[in-house]
C-alpha cells in the first residue's frame, strides 16, 4: 500500500489492544474492510528481527 493510504487506514481503524497470557493482541472488528491487510502488516512487522543494542 502507499504510505499515505496505509497511514490513513492505521489511524482510522476501530480496534482494541488487549493483553493476556503475557501477549499483546490487536482486536480488529470483523466488519472492517481492511482487516486482513492490517493483520498481515502487523504479522510482517512482528517477524522483523529486533535491532541490536
Amino acid at each position: 500500500a502507499e504510505p499515505k493510504k496505509l497511514r490513513y487506514r492505521l489511524l482510522h481503524v476501530a480496534a482494541r489492544i488487549t493483553r493476556g497470557s503475557r501477549r499483546l493482541r490487536l482486536r480488529i472488528s470483523a466488519t472492517r474492510p481492511w482487516r486482513h491487510e492490517l493483520t498481515a502488516t502487523f504479522h510482517r512487522l512482528a517477524a522483523l528481527p529486533r535491532p541490536a543494542s
